[in-house]
């Protein structure tokens, strides 16, 4: 069935586009909600009388994806995580983590927006993905992962290192008498 978008649909449109859509996904959801109307002669009248507001609005977005691609393009990304002492990642950095930086630090990016290379990080370093703003503006942002200092770990090292002390010195003593 062919429909006329009367607001934006996520996965599906923006407001003014023509869709093909399942019949049943037409009569039961989008009709009932208002998301859309049929497609016929009255309603593409009607949006083509709006057609001027709607290029209004799809240029504001644009807009807006530009200027938040400057300010995403600026930020680095800096993840402390913890990893073993090779480097290698406990567990990983994916885009639901990025994208809970990114929001935590004023961003709103829905993690399926977010373009990992590789689906996830596993390694400490220096990474770059790419998040689609809107239609083909896209920005690349940087991700610095370091290893996290773990406590635990620090301790155990402290400690094998007062213990290798207390089995030299009997052993020096030892030698010296």
């Amino acid at each position: 069935m062919k429909v006329i978008l009367y607001t934006d649909v996520k996965h599906l449109g923006e407001m003014g586009d023509v869709k093909n859509v399942a019949n049943g996904y037409a009569r039961n959801y989008l009709f009932p909600h208002m998301y859309a109307v049929p497609y016929n002669p009255e309603t593409v009248a009607y949006f083509e009388s709006r057609k001027e507001e709607i290029a209004a609005r799809k240029e504001q977005k644009r807009n807006d994806a530009a200027s938040l691609k400057d300010k995403l393009e600026a930020v680095c990304v800096e993840l402390t995580m913890p990893a073993g002492p090779n480097g290698k990642l406990y567990g990983s950095v994916s885009s639901q983590t990025i994208s809970d930086y990114l929001n935590n630090n004023g961003f709103d990016i829905e993690r399926k927006r977010i373009e990992i290379p590789g689906v996830a990080i596993k390694n400490t370093g220096n990474y770059h993905c790419t998040i689609h703003l809107y239609e083909t503006t896209v920005a690349e942002v940087k991700i610095s992962v370091k290893a996290q200092e773990n406590e635990a770990v620090s301790e155990k090292k402290a400690s094998k290192k007062e213990v290798n002390e207390k089995v030299e010195t009997p052993a020096e003593e030892a030698k010296e008498e």
